[in-house]
């Protein structure tokens, strides 16, 4: 499987496709931002620790997690480097809705959506050369590509901050619009992805078939290893349970919709990257909602939070 045609095939997706990706990713930020407002950057200088805790669970110890899990179960190169940059990714975008389902601490997820994503500017691009480099098979696609970091930075830029930035306006001068907003918003932005990967998985349906199953069972393993990184260090962190469960969704449900686009621009598609960034962003939905429902059938005591 090491020599796998994955690693060198390319995800067929045409120029009007990826504006729709890149439209639905910047639609999707604008909706988050919208119920985010200054207040929420309030909450860091009162209480740093769950939020520290969080940046910390998804930018430093899920990547080096990731890379230990690459290290031992020595996936395609193409493949692993879709697991460095799914992790590189800040939370995902119904990261908020499945922690208020999950009777988690909303307004953390909240909080820690909207540092994560002006962090991912950075650290993202960051995380991803980093780790990459690191693993020689990865390290040998990063410089055949030649992925300049910068270029990522600014692509990242214009998809996360301009949108977050101009949502938080519209929440600080308009707050009952912006709330009618930003439920039609994430209805749509979720619709648009998942539509956008049926269409991926339709066009390339003989590469999908074929290593599915391969991929199916790395992002079963990822993804848990996620949850439960998120969990232990939470707990290792002394949070409260609420706050707990906040950090373990959001360090478990990455933005797949960023990694995608930005295999789309960067890497043409890479076979192995596209498929299993494509397959995680659409099992993240249903594990999310599994342990939503799971702990949201089993609500918290009240508590004093940390």
């Amino acid at each position: 499987m090491t020599d796998s045609l994955i690693d060198t095939v390319h995800i067929n997706f045409n120029t009007e496709t990826i504006w729709l990706l890149n439209s639905a990713l910047a639609l999707v930020m604008f909706g988050i931002a919208l119920e985010i407002s200054l207040k929420d950057f309030e909450n860091l200088f009162k209480n740093p620790r769950p939020v520290v805790t969080g940046v910390i669970s998804q930018f430093l110890i899920l990547p080096a997690i990731t890379f230990l899990i690459v290290y031992f179960i020595t996936p395609t190169p193409s493949i692993a480097l879709g697991m460095f940059l799914v992790a590189a990714c800040p939370g995902g975008n119904i990261s908020n809705f499945i922690t208020y389902l999950a009777k988690g601490n909303t307004a953390l997820s909240i909080s820690l959506t909207a540092i994560a994503t002006l962090l991912a500017i950075v650290m993202t691009p960051l995380n991803l050369q980093f780790w990459g480099s690191l693993y020689a098979p990865t390290a040998a696609i990063l410089q055949d590509i030649s992925v300049s970091p910068f270029e990522m930075f600014k692509l990242v830029s214009l998809l996360l901050g301009i949108p977050l930035l101009l949502g938080m306006l519209v929440n600080s001068y308009k707050k009952e619009l912006a709330k009618k907003m930003a439920r039609v918003l994430k209805v749509a932005s979720v619709v648009i992805f998942i539509a956008l990967i049926i269409i991926a998985f339709y066009k390339n349906l003989e590469i999908f078939t074929q290593y599915i199953f391969y991929v199916f069972w790395i992002v079963l393993l990822h993804n848990l290893i996620a949850f439960f990184t998120g969990f232990s260090f939470a707990k290792i962190m002394g949070l409260s349970n609420v706050n707990v469960r906040t950090i373990t969704i959001e360090t478990g449900i990455q933005n797949s919709g960023l990694g995608l686009l930005l295999i789309f621009t960067f890497f043409e598609g890479l076979g192995g990257m596209a498929l299993l960034a494509a397959f995680w962003g659409i099992w993240h939905l249903i594990s999310g909602l599994i342990l939503a429902t799971i702990w949201g059938y089993n609500p918290i005591k009240k508590e004093t939070l940390a």
